[in-house]
């Protein structure tokens, strides 16, 4: 069965990782790979700080605030990306994204760029009303991965 968390539901998470990390309780395993997106990104540590604020700031939000960077998307996607290199689903996408963070030197500029070909793939999807196609996915991180 496939887990789909609410907007909510997602801020909640990303809330309460953020709180036991800085309390240093112990994590479970999917909330210490968020931990680590998270130190990545400390521009969203506020963000993340407020677990009232961040669910009121999803009630509030409007279509002037689709152009600004979503911290809770934003990790989601990093979190997204190393499950899939985990499991290699779609297949291919842990050897990509391996030659892309060897590339770049930088584990985390190669999720950023994934990111960009994954949020493509969604988009797509959407728009054409059919399932992702993950094959594309993994064939653009490549592409990006082995471009000279």
């Amino acid at each position: 069965m496939l887990f789909q968390p609410s907007q909510a539901d997602v801020r909640r998470f990303f809330c309460s990782v953020y709180a036991k990390a800085r309390a240093g309780v112990a994590l479970e395993a999917i909330e210490t790979i968020a931990s680590v997106w998270m130190d990545e990104h400390p521009e969203y540590h506020l963000d993340l700080s407020d677990v009232d604020a961040a669910l009121l700031k999803l009630e509030q939000s409007t279509a002037a605030d689709a152009s600004k960077t979503n911290p809770f998307l934003h990790l989601s996607m990093h979190l997204s990306i190393s499950e899939q290199c985990s499991v290699d689903q779609p297949r291919g996408i842990r050897q990509a994204v391996e030659l892309l963070t060897a590339r770049l030197d930088s584990l985390h500029d190669a999720h950023h760029i994934a990111m960009e070909h994954l949020g493509q793939m969604l988009w797509d999807s959407q728009q054409n009303g059919r399932p992702p196609d993950g094959q594309a996915y993994v064939e653009a991180v490549q592409r990006r991965a082995t471009k000279v």
